[in-house]
């Protein structure tokens, strides 16, 4: 007989693979044509950022196993960040590469607006998560509110600024890895 915890957390496990199928598609398909892809680096950036989120959602679900009791309403709530990181990584690529010249820069430019958004959802799920799932204080939710204000900004305005989207990205990536780095321990699966 399995837990709870194993019970509820499959349907987690497809929906974060189901985004982590998206991504590795939509690579192998740039990959496929090649010779017509113009690649844009902060994309691709943004690209193995969200696959390493993806990889990182799945991983601290196991901060889950003692959580009780389930409900379906919270359940439900716990399912949107998966949900959202789905749609994310469906909206990082192309619909159709038909056409001569797949330009991944004027495909970023043309859809950074709805990729912020998703971004600013997640942030705001993951506030919520941490302060009422897991209990956090929400003291400790000051980089999760930073990212709610830059990326609405950046996506508010408008901004297309090259400098913008490249420092954006590259600030993102290395505080992702000081984080990944201060918490090393706590995210041990013991």
């Amino acid at each position: 007989m399995i837990s709870a915890f194993e019970y509820v957390t499959v349907l987690i496990s497809i929906v974060l693979g189901l985004g982590i199928t998206q991504i590795l598609t939509g690579i192998a398909n740039l990959f496929h044509k090649m010779e017509r892809v113009k690649l844009y680096w902060p994309h691709v950036l943004w690209v193995g950022f969200v696959l390493v989120l993806h990889i990182q959602d799945w991983w601290l679900t196991y901060e889950l196993k003692s959580y009780i009791p389930w409900h379906l309403g919270s359940f439900l709530f716990i399912m949107l960040y998966p949900i959202n990181l789905f749609i994310l990584a469906r909206m990082l690529f192309p619909s159709s590469l038909r056409g001569k010249v797949i330009d991944l820069r004027q495909f970023y430019m043309e859809n950074y607006k709805k990729i912020f958004s998703l971004f600013v959802i997640s942030a705001i799920l993951s506030i919520i998560y941490n302060i009422f799932i897991l209990h956090l204080s929400p003291l400790t939710q000051a980089l999760q509110a930073l990212l709610i204000i830059v990326f609405s900004t950046v996506a508010y305005r408008g901004y297309q600024q090259e400098w913008i989207h490249r420092t954006l990205i590259v600030g993102v990536t290395l505080i992702f890895a000081i984080v990944v780095v201060i918490e090393w321990d706590d995210w041990l699966i013991r």
